[in-house]
């Protein structure tokens, strides 16, 4: 019980970091969390919560043209793309998770799984979130959004738990928007919609 207790510190601190960060690169989100940023070929995963654990996973030539045909499915407009960033982030999950041990990782809030190879908390879930998209932007996959650093809501003092979230921008509107895969299980879409509204919301599962 000590061990997961203690896990939660880092988790605790860096979302307290993070709470002001509505704009910038995510240079400075990586480096708080220990992690890599993705190269042309690989992205590297966060798992055992806080991004205790990281494992690199290299994309094939199979897995880039995948990636590449479901965010083309987007080119249509930026709603049309948001809705293949949430189709990619719900293939990639699937993709990693036997190699990362996360195919059967539960979403939202469950401190039991604290350190645990393979589960993810939000501070995982939202750098493995943007990691996948800065590699697709690498890519020149991306029409009509850029990624932006995550952004959490709540630490304690405002009365709700603390939860962080991957962000994209619309270059059309100047507009960003949350895409929040913490709160569902390994696989499923993930939550995407305007950012000043997901930082309204008061429950930890959104």
């Amino acid at each position: 019980m000590k061990f997961k207790i203690l896990t939660t510190i880092p988790v605790l601190i860096a979302l307290a970091a993070c709470t002001p960060q509505t704009t910038g690169s995510t240079s400075g989100w990586i480096s708080a969390m220990n992690n890599r940023a993705p190269t042309k070929t690989t992205v590297y995963i966060c798992h055992a919560f806080g991004c205790t654990l990281q494992y690199g996973y290299r994309f094939t030539k199979q897995d880039l043209a995948k990636l590449k045909r479901i965010l083309k499915a987007g080119n249509k407009s930026p709603k049309a793309e948001r809705k293949a960033i949430g189709n990619a982030v719900a293939w990639f999950e699937k993709r990693v998770g036997p190699f990362v041990g996360s195919d059967k990782d539960k979403g939202g809030l469950d401190m039991r799984n604290a350190g645990v190879p393979g589960q993810m908390d939000c501070i995982d879930e939202a750098s493995n979130t943007t990691s996948l998209i800065s590699f697709a932007q690498q890519h020149g996959f991306l029409k009509y959004h850029k990624v932006q650093s995550p952004v959490a809501r709540g630490f304690f003092l405002d009365g709700r738990y603390p939860h962080a979230t991957a962000v994209v921008l619309d270059t059309k509107n100047d507009k960003r928007y949350a895409v929040d895969s913490w709160i569902y299980d390994n696989g499923v879409f993930p939550k995407i919609k305007p950012l000043e509204d997901w930082m309204a919301e008061s429950p930890a599962r959104g």
